[in-house]
């Protein structure tokens, strides 16, 4: 469950940023944050623990310069949580594996995830609202929001059937 929460989120972290550079007139900037969320990607399947803290570090620092120059702040502000949820997800695995086995390992990952979702989901209600004020509302920045809701009701459905 968690690592497709972190492969997701390093998606729609890496897509975002990239498109909140890409419409302001920064297509290099996007091609190196999309070349970063790949490298996050593959430090994944090569289980290169100490990636996901640099890129954290970078899309951080990434998003916070473009707030600063004013570009488009729903597309940064989502890149900026959903690398923190990458993050933490990537984190939290390495804390599953040293769990006992007589843990409650499901459980525990189950109301993380929750707690988590939740960071994630107010994130994106903050981001609309600034999306909303700024009358920057788009119909990309509409299908993400779908994409996001889809994927939290997916995960909602997932839990009850358990």
């Amino acid at each position: 469950m968690t690592l497709i929460g972190l492969i997701v989120s390093i998606v729609i972290s890496s897509a975002s940023l990239a498109w909140g550079f890409a419409q302001s007139g920064f297509p290099s900037f996007s091609t190196w944050i999309i070349i970063i969320g790949l490298g996050w990607l593959l430090a994944i399947w090569q289980r290169w623990n100490w990636y996901s803290s640099i890129a954290l570090i970078v899309f951080t620092i990434l998003s916070a310069l473009g707030l600063w120059f004013g570009f488009i702040p729903g597309w940064l502000f989502a890149g900026g949580v959903f690398a923190l949820f990458a993050w933490d997800m990537a984190e939290f695995r390495l804390r599953l594996v040293v769990m006992a086995k007589d843990d409650d390992t499901r459980g525990i990952e189950r109301r993380h995830l929750a707690r988590v979702s939740l960071l994630a989901l107010v994130g994106m209600a903050l981001a609309s609202i600034t999306m909303l004020l700024r009358v920057k509302f788009s119909f990309e920045w509409g299908v993400l929001l779908v994409i996001v809701t889809l994927l939290g009701l997916g995960q909602l459905v997932g839990w009850f059937r358990r």
